[in-house]
């Protein structure tokens, strides 16, 4: 570096609409000639792509500038092609910038030169101003123009798992080996009236996966199954991208599409009829909005009320879950009871643990409700015939040398812990029809807390899948802070 230059970092953003902008390419051309020309040396480049600027905090690579531009070895600038590349929200703009001056780093538009003296911070105010007037309009003009597209039956988002966009501006078309998994998923759903959650086991141990290349979630399953697109129609407006809120249904825009149908409109409108039946309890909150997977099961041992969650932070930067009353906090409970996500899941597993180490374990049985009902015996014999294309995998994972000997054990034994689960489920339907309960059916239910303790224990499954697994076998789980004791209230649906 040469020490008789001033420095910089070169920032460059580009929203979504880029046809109204200059390219990445083109940003970072001009702000390296004017900083040619001004003998400012550019340190480091920094560039937001197809995000937008109304919300500072949505922007990685900026916060990331902003924060390096607070140390000690500072630059002297900030360069950007326009100021609203910095910020299109003025007060964010405002705050941000005051923030760079105590450092002594001044923000420079590089296509907005300002002049010197009194008039230069208004004037700079006032290009602001003028860019966040247009953009709101720019935003207006967009919607109204998608709307109007959403009402013709225009596609106009990325095509679901189905589907994918050969031709711009023309109808998505149809995958078959992806569409397949589609009508799987609605016969099973509709017809095998298995729940969410079985159905994203089942397709997960064929290995299937999502249209973003992940394993399936109950999410994904219950956005699947709630997806117009897939019986011809189109559905816009449903949420708030800023917040991911699902807007009032009044606010919704669904037409007849342009894409072909996956499933017939008979298939969908009976899916919808059993999840408005099953899966719409009043002021029940979706799992994939739990902080943690002991969301929503964690109860007070005064009032009853649910423990919610609230993302905290060590020392160290290591965040995790602190529980509290939901009671207490709008003050309908006497006692502030709370736990942290450090404690209580240590004791949750060691209860887990300790039931299986004993075999004993003390749990209500419960009539099978509807959305439980399910062809056990044809999802077993699938997962376990899913078990042989694991057993391959694993073993040219090793052959290749992705995977240590002692990885390849490791898979093996769990997949053979998993056959032996899967073999023992299985004997026992065949051992007992469907109206008969068995003599004594804790085996079953130790068995199904070794299968949940199982996915809990393990990196395999994300927070929302181990939050269902728990719900399969917990009703609630009640911790008294004040006596230290844990008590969890087992069910055992009858076969």
């Amino acid at each position: 570096m040469n020490p008789s230059l001033s420095t910089a970092f070169g920032y460059i953003r580009v929203s979504t609409h880029m046809q109204e902008e200059l390219s990445p390419d083109a940003q970072k051309r001009e702000i390296q000639r004017w900083a040619d020309a001004h003998k400012i040396q550019i340190l480091r480049w920094f560039q937001d792509t197809g995000i937008s600027g109304k919300k500072a905090s949505n922007r990685s690579d900026f916060q990331q500038m902003i924060s390096l531009a607070k140390e000690a070895a500072h630059p002297d600038y900030i360069l950007t092609w326009k100021f609203s590349r910095f910020a299109r929200n003025q007060e964010e703009s405002i705050v941000y910038k005051s923030l760079l001056r105590k450092n002594n780093v001044q923000v420079i538009s590089v296509s907005e030169p300002l002049p010197d003296g009194p008039f230069s911070s208004l004037i700079e105010r006032i290009i602001e101003w003028m860019d966040e007037y247009y953009s709101i309009r720019l935003s207006g003009e967009v919607f109204r123009g998608m709307k109007e597209n959403a009402t013709r039956g225009a596609y106009q988002a990325r095509p679901p798992l189905g589907y994918k966009v050969i031709e711009r501006g023309k109808p998505p078309v149809i995958i078959p080996e992806e569409a397949a998994i589609v009508r799987m998923i609605f016969d099973k759903y509709v017809n095998g009236k298995m729940s969410f959650f079985d159905i994203a086991r089942h397709l997960n141990s064929l290995g299937l996966k999502t249209s973003h290349g992940k394993a399936f979630e109950r999410r994904s399953i219950e956005y699947i199954i709630q997806n117009p697109s897939y019986c011809g129609m189109i559905r816009w407006n449903r949420m708030e991208n800023a917040t991911n809120r699902i807007k009032d249904q009044d606010e919704w825009i669904i037409a007849d599409g342009m894409q072909e149908a996956i499933i017939s409109k008979e298939l969908f409108d009976a899916a919808q009829e059993r999840l408005k039946k099953i899966y719409k309890p009043v002021g029940k909150r979706p799992s994939s909005t739990y902080k943690h997977w002991l969301s929503g099961l964690l109860k007070c041992p005064v009032c009853g009320r649910t423990l919610t969650a609230t993302t905290m932070k060590r020392a160290n930067g290591e965040k995790y879950a602190y529980f509290s009353c939901y009671g207490y906090s709008k003050g309908k409970c006497d006692k502030p009871h709370g736990v942290s996500s450090l404690v209580i899941e240590k004791e949750v597993l060691k209860a887990l643990e300790e039931a299986l180490g004993s075999n004993s374990i003390v749990y209500e049985m419960r009539e099978i409700r509807p959305q439980e009902l399910s062809n056990e015996r044809t999802l077993i014999s699938e997962r376990l015939a899913s078990l042989k294309g694991k057993e391959d995998r694993i073993r040219a994972s090793y052959r290749e040398g992705i995977d240590t000997l002692e990885e390849y054990k490791e898979n093996k034994a769990l997949i053979a812990k998993e056959r032996d689960s899967l073999e023992r489920q299985l004997a026992e339907l065949e051992e007992n029809t469907p109206d008969k309960i068995p003599d004594d059916p804790t085996p079953k239910m130790l068995d199904r807390v070794s299968s949940v303790h199982d996915i809990l224990v393990s990196d395999s499954y994300s927070l929302v899948q181990k939050n269902e697994a728990l719900k399969q076998i917990i009703d609630k789980i009640v911790y008294d802070r004040e006596s230290d004791t844990l008590k969890i209230h087992f069910f055992l649906y009858h076969s």
